[in-house]
């Protein structure tokens, strides 16, 4: 796609991480942005090549720290920083700039649950009023007017993209959710962590977070304003022995009259014109391996077999439409691009 527009500048803070690698592979394909900037703070000083050898060759400047960011030279910011930095980062970046947020920490509207969830309180409520959340497909009006975009969670992606337009037309009970969610190990991020050792997670699936996991409250958010009532699920998360990828096997009640063939009519009607969204054909499950490295979200609808139930499944890669591909969607939104820029990869397989 040709856009004659002057390039973007752009800076990744956090980009010596899994979803700044994923962003920065992304933005080298973008015919209108360009890297000017790239933080790290463990890392700075160091060329990207160093850190991440698959992206040698591409002129990317080196990492530095953020406070040695030339801001008078960029035009828009994607942070990849930790849960719990990027309230104060942002807080502190020039008014002027525009900002899409790959963490946690905009993506509650409601700052008291935020600090009942995340431990402490909020410390941007000023910046959240202004923030708007950035599931690209359902709030994209929003998302075109915005300053901060706060990019939603991995889970919350698959699960809220099947989930609303069912609760938006009253299809399913909302009192009677069941989402069983399963990620790669990338999900938890490239920190050396003892739970994340080959030796820990090869070989077996466990569950986490049960009962307790920060993207409820976010996944709940959505899905009460869709149903237009408060809105409690059941979400329990699960580690798999894989480096990338979400599947989301979401279990519903249907409302009275209506059967599983209405469901996945509703979703084919609703994404029939999106570009990232495909609704399978009926009887297709989707799976993990063929969005790997793509901005793509399969789902379907299977009936159950206890009666008046149904089967959604829905996936996606954690890394790309779960983090910074819906990113970059977002940014393509924002700046008026075409949704697709930078966007148009097919999945790798096998």
């Amino acid at each position: 796609m040709a856009i004659d527009t002057a390039p973007v500048r752009v800076a990744v803070l956090g980009a010596s991480g899994y979803t700044g690698a994923e962003l920065m592979r992304l933005l080298l394909r973008h015919p209108a942005a360009r890297i000017v900037a790239l933080t790290g703070e463990r890392q700075a000083g160091k060329p990207v090549a160093e850190v991440f050898p698959h992206l040698a060759g591409h002129g990317l400047p080196d990492l530095v720290k953020i406070e040695d960011v030339r801001w008078d030279g960029v035009d828009f910011v994607f942070c990849a920083l930790p849960h719990g930095t990027t309230q104060q980062v942002i807080a502190g970046l020039p008014k002027g700039l525009k900002v899409v947020d790959l963490s946690a920490d905009f993506r509650l509207a409601d700052v008291d649950t935020y600090a009942q969830w995340y431990g402490h309180a909020h410390q941007a409520p000023d910046l959240q009023r202004e923030a708007v959340y950035g599931l690209t497909e359902v709030n994209r009006e929003g998302v075109r007017n915005a300053r901060l975009v706060a990019n939603p969670g991995c889970y919350p992606t698959s699960s809220q993209l099947p989930l609303i337009p069912l609760l938006m037309n009253d299809l399913i009970q909302a009192d009677d959710i069941i989402i069983d969610a399963k990620s790669g190990v990338s999900g938890a991020g490239r920190d050396a962590k003892q739970a994340n050792l080959f030796g820990e997670v090869a070989e077996g699936i466990h569950a986490y977070g049960i009962a307790s996991h920060r993207h409820a409250p976010e996944i709940e958010q959505g899905l009460s304003l869709a149903a237009g009532r408060p809105v409690l699920v059941n979400f329990t998360p699960h580690l798999m022995p894989m480096s990338r990828g979400i599947l989301s096997s979401i279990y519903v009640r249907l409302r009275n009259g209506v059967k599983p063939a209405d469901l996945h009519a509703a979703l084919a009607e609703r994404y029939a014109r999106e570009p990232f969204v495909r609704v399978l054909p009926e009887g297709v499950a989707p799976h993990t391996r063929h969005v790997r490295g793509a901005n793509h979200c399969l789902m379907n609808v299977f009936p159950d077999r206890l009666p008046g139930r149904a089967i959604v499944l829905s996936v996606i890669d954690n890394l790309v439409k779960g983090a910074s591909g819906q990113v970059v969607q977002n940014f393509n939104v924002m700046q008026g691009y075409d949704e697709t820029a930078g966007l148009d990869v097919i999945p790798v397989f096998p």
